[in-house]
């Protein structure tokens, strides 16, 4: 996790900008994910800078937020002005909480740039509610238009950590093979083609 931590350290400051350009799509995944996590005990997992946390957490009840960059968390707390929101540095991959905890979990645009998001989905399936929800939108590279696979390549130069390339379908099948049952899918247009996912426990 180390080379990540420093990519993502160097780079807190610059992320709101970053992903300012795709502020329509992130605005409708909001408008998805506030019914699912309506007066819920939400965790969300690299959470960066917060910006999905804050822009839902009027309608959770609580929402832990973390990330394994402390200079991402600390973007997050600066903008931070909900009690029911609160932001701490933790590794995804060995959660603090107890088994059970939480009615919803979100992990965005993560489970790409790890290099063991098989790891990463037990440990979420850990402190997820039996009858809870997993949130799982992720960027779903292999099918980057070429503009796409442009900006990818210098993301790529500049150290962005991308692990896995999957197609839409290639995603739901390995969430599928890992235990999760998907029960909501749509594909949004970004810079990068976004599968929203909600998910809920399944046996493989």
């Amino acid at each position: 996790m180390r080379e990540h931590k420093n990519f993502w350290d160097r780079n807190a400051g610059l992320y709101d900008c970053f992903m300012r350009k795709d502020r329509a799509v992130y605005e409708k995944m909001y408008e998805l994910i506030r019914p699912v996590v309506k007066d819920k005990t939400v965790l969300e997992v690299a959470t960066g800078t917060g910006l999905i946390a804050k822009h839902i957490v009027k309608a959770a009840a609580h929402i832990e937020a973390t990330d394994a960059s402390p200079e991402m968390i600390t973007e997050a707390k600066r903008g931070n002005y909900s009690a029911k929101l609160r932001f701490s540095v933790q590794d995804m991959f060995s959660l603090t909480y107890a088994s059970k905890s939480f009615d919803v979990v979100i992990v965005s645009n993560a489970l790409h740039i790890v290099p063991q998001p098989e790891k990463s989905l037990r440990e979420i399936k850990r402190v997820l509610k039996d009858d809870g929800v997993l949130i799982a939108p992720t960027f779903t590279h292999a099918e980057n238009s070429f503009p796409g696979k442009v900006k990818a390549f210098f993301m790529n130069l500049a150290g962005f950590p991308l692990h896995s390339k999957w197609t839409s379908e290639e995603y739901l099948s390995f969430l599928h093979q890992n235990g999760w049952a998907v029960r909501n899918s749509v594909v949004l247009k970004a810079s990068f083609p976004l599968t929203y996912t909600e998910c809920v426990k399944s046996e493989v």
